[in-house]
């Protein structure tokens, strides 16, 4: 019984031994061990038209993919209809937008000098589809951070409203 136990101390001796030995040495400082993350540009990465950024730009030619496919807007500025359109600008854009200067998304003050009226209409009404097809949203929202504008569920004459609104901004 002596010979069994004291095998098993030193089978346990040696494996002890056998796993001991190594030394850690302590680094000074915090280190971390990074591989290097592989980066791949983005597919639907659209290169700017021009050196004027895409907020400034101006096309009153584009009209943008949506319902919106002609507004006529009278001469005059139609002042209940842009009171409307300012309390939901006030009420569902301005979380985002600012009135005259960038802001997560562009200033709307002179949109209309840059933009037609079915473009801004058709971008209130229908974010998602303008952003995935026309080049314009797209450069806006790679100017923007890449900040999506999300859908407010605004109904045609509720944008018309706002769009009324941006009249006055001028």
């Amino acid at each position: 019984m002596k010979i069994v136990v004291k095998s098993v101390v030193l089978i346990f001796s040696l494996l002890l031994m056998a796993c001991g030995g190594k030394e850690e040495k302590k680094k000074e400082g915090f280190s971390v061990d990074r591989e290097k993350a592989k980066t791949e540009k983005p597919a639907e990465a659209v290169p700017a038209t021009s050196a004027v950024p895409a907020s400034q730009r101006i096309d009153l030619e584009n009209k943008g993919v949506g319902p919106v496919k002609s507004v006529t807007l009278s001469p005059d500025i139609d002042e209940a209809l842009a009171k409307k359109g300012e309390e939901i600008y006030t009420q569902m854009c301005l979380a985002c937008h600012r009135v005259d200067k960038k802001f997560i998304g562009p200033a709307p003050t002179g949109i209309l000098k840059r933009r037609s009226p079915e473009w801004v209409m058709n971008m209130i009404l229908n974010p998602e589809v303008m952003v995935k097809e026309d080049p314009l949203a797209k450069e806006l929202i790679a100017e923007f951070n890449g900040a999506p504008m999300s859908n407010q569920g605004l109904t045609e004459d509720q944008a018309r409203s706002v769009l009324e609104f941006f009249r006055t901004l001028e």
